[in-house]
């Protein structure tokens, strides 16, 4: 399905940034969660990309269909109705600008906070036309999600030999976790065929801030990472499997051992793109630092201590494309 654009405020494809092409990545680690070795597949993943692709999970492919319809469904809506649910604070919807920094993109969203212990107004405006099936199908969608999250999080705990197993998971597990959600929107722009070869930015590179993401999105492609040389990567569209992004909070909490990853989406001509993300959060209060128990007794943590709070309420204000945990790297002693 191809929806139209009818997004007033991106009107003019050619004045986003545009970026040269990237190779086609076909060695996505891919991990069987049924696969009795998994934990050692995603470690090597972890390690080597800090991205992998997750085939034979346990997430009903009606639930993804159906939200994939509504999410259609309300960026179809006139551009009067869906600016009822903006701008984003941070929930809500938005358009184009992402963030307060100046980034832009060749998107729209919706960004939904998933913990019901904190209510967002925007996110009530969202839901307000027709709550029965768009919010229940969110609500289905992210809880099935976040059994896969929490199982991913359990098979990584086991290959670190994490004790307990749930370490990791309890954090997205509990009341107070931080965690939210965005659909995504990447309208279908033709006048990319003018722009002589040149692809444009749907979303700018960056890493994510939390412990993990969960992607999902349709076949069209867009997706890209940056491997440890530098170099980046189209990554082949896979509309029945999920993508796993390691975030900062897990790159400090295994000392470096695991690397965010570095990616981006790059729009479609012809295509429109649906993505559906989970971003798995601490709770505010929460402390970021390495795990003792993956710390040798001569390891000296790389890191200076901070809460989730004080490492989100910096990264959201830095560019996108910014290197966030720089300011809170041990410096080197000169």
């Amino acid at each position: 399905m191809v929806v139209q654009s009818n997004l007033s405020t991106l009107n003019h494809c050619s004045s986003i940034e545009t970026r040269k092409p990237a190779t086609v990545l076909d060695s996505i680690p891919s991990i069987n969660l049924k696969d009795p070795e998994s934990k050692t597949h995603i470690m090597k993943a972890c390690e080597e990309y800090g991205f992998f692709k997750v085939v034979n999970h346990s997430v009903p492919k009606e639930f993804i269909a159906n939200l994939e319809t509504q999410a259609l469904e309300f960026f179809n809506l006139p551009q009067s109705e869906k600016d009822k649910a903006g701008p984003p604070d941070p929930f809500g919807y938005g358009s184009k600008r992402i963030g307060s920094n100046g980034d832009v993109g060749w998107i729209e969203y919706l960004l939904l906070n998933t913990n019901p212990q904190v209510t967002s107004l925007k996110t009530l405006t969202v839901f307000r036309e027709n709550p029965e099936i768009f919010w229940s199908a969110v609500k289905e969608y992210i809880e099935a999600v976040k059994v896969m999250a929490f199982e991913v999080l359990e098979l990584i705990a086991d290959g670190l030999k994490i004790e307990p197993r749930d370490t990791l998971s309890k954090l997205l597990k509990d009341e107070n976790s931080d965690s939210c959600f965005r659909l995504n929107h990447y309208p279908p722009c033709p006048e990319l065929q003018a722009l002589s070869g040149r692809d444009l930015v749907g979303f700018g590179e960056h890493t994510d801030p939390q412990i993990i993401s969960v992607l999902r999105s349709n076949s069209t492609s867009g997706l890209q990472i940056c491997l440890k040389d530098g170099v980046w990567v189209s990554v082949p569209p896979d509309e029945t499997s999920f993508f796993i992004n390691v975030g900062d909070a897990l790159q400090v909490m295994t000392n470096g051992r695991f690397k965010s990853v570095r990616h981006r989406v790059l729009a479609n001509s012809h295509k429109s793109r649906v993505s559906m993300v989970y971003f798995g959060g601490p709770p505010l209060s929460e402390k970021i630092v390495p795990l003792a128990s993956l710390m040798g007794k001569q390891e000296e943590s790389l890191y200076k201590e901070f809460t989730w709070w004080e490492y989100k309420t910096s990264a959201y204000k830095s560019r996108l494309a910014d290197y966030r945990l720089g300011l809170f790297e041990k410096k080197a002693q000169q």
